[in-house]
C-alpha cells in the first residue's frame, strides 16, 4: 500500500520501542504517512512499558532521536483495550487518521487491532504483515537498526540472551522454535539506532 505524498495522512505508530515497531514505522513513512505520534501502553503503575519493560525517560530520548512525540497509556491487562481506545479517539480528535502496527501474522492481534481502531474511526496499516519472519529479521539488520535485547521469556530462552545484541550471531544461536522475530513472545528488543534515528 502506498500512501500520496501530496498530502501526507496524519498517522499514529503503536510502539513498543522494539525493533519490529521501528521496521513498521520507517516503512509506514516511506510509504508516505506522515507519522510523528508514537504510542506506547505502560504498566499500571506508569513506569514500564508492557512487556517490553522499557523506562519512561528511555522512550522519550527514543521517540526524540526518531522525531516523534511520545504519548504513553497505562492500563491493567483488564482494562487494556478500554484504555486504548480511548487514547485512540483522542488522537482521532487530534487528527490522526491511521494507526501502524507493527504486527506480522498473529490473526488474534489483528482483529484486535481492527476492531479498537474501528471504535475510533481510525484506519489500521500493518507494513509488515504477512511477510516471512527471517526476511523481516534480515531487513531490520540490513538496514541498521540496532537493538538490545532487553527481556527473555525463560520458558523458550536461557536468561543469558538477555542483553544481548539483535545480531546474525544471536539470530545463529537461537534454539531451534524460537522465532527470529521473537513474534510469540520469546525475547523482546529495544531499538537504540537505526535508519530513521
Amino acid at each position: 500500500m502506498r500512501y500520496g505524498l501530496a498530502v501526507a495522512r496524519k498517522a499514529f505508530c503503536s510502539f513498543s520501542g522494539g525493533k519490529d515497531s521501528c521496521l513498521a514505522l520507517f516503512e509506514a513513512r516511506n510509504a508516505g504517512l506522515d507519522v510523528r505520534t508514537v504510542l506506547v501502553m505502560m504498566n499500571e503503575s506508569g513506569d514500564r512499558s508492557r512487556s517490553h519493560g522499557i523506562s519512561i525517560p528511555l522512550l522519550e530520548r527514543q521517540a526524540a532521536a526518531l522525531g516523534a512525540r511520545l504519548v504513553t497509556g497505562s492500563a491493567g491487562w483488564k482494562d487494556y483495550e478500554s484504555k486504548f481506545v480511548e487514547i485512540l479517539r483522542g488522537l482521532r480528535a487530534e487528527g490522526h487518521e491511521v494507526g501502524v502496527f507493527g504486527d506480522i501474522d498473529l490473526v488474534p492481534h489483528r482483529e484486535w487491532e481492527e476492531r479498537v481502531c474501528a471504535s475510533a474511526e481510525i484506519e489500521p496499516y500493518l507494513p509488515l504483515w504477512q511477510r516471512p519472519r527471517p526476511e523481516l529479521a534480515e531487513s531490520v539488520l540490513a538496514l541498521g537498526f540496532r537493538a538490545l535485547v532487553v527481556c527473555v521469556d525463560s520458558r523458550f530462552l536461557p536468561d543469558s540472551f538477555a542483553g544481548r545484541e539483535y545480531d546474525p550471531r544471536f539470530l545463529a544461536d537461537l534454539p531451534a522454535g524460537v522465532d527470529a522475530c521473537g513474534e510469540n513472545g520469546e525475547f523482546h528488543t529495544f531499538v537504540y539506532d537505526g535508519p530513521c534515528f
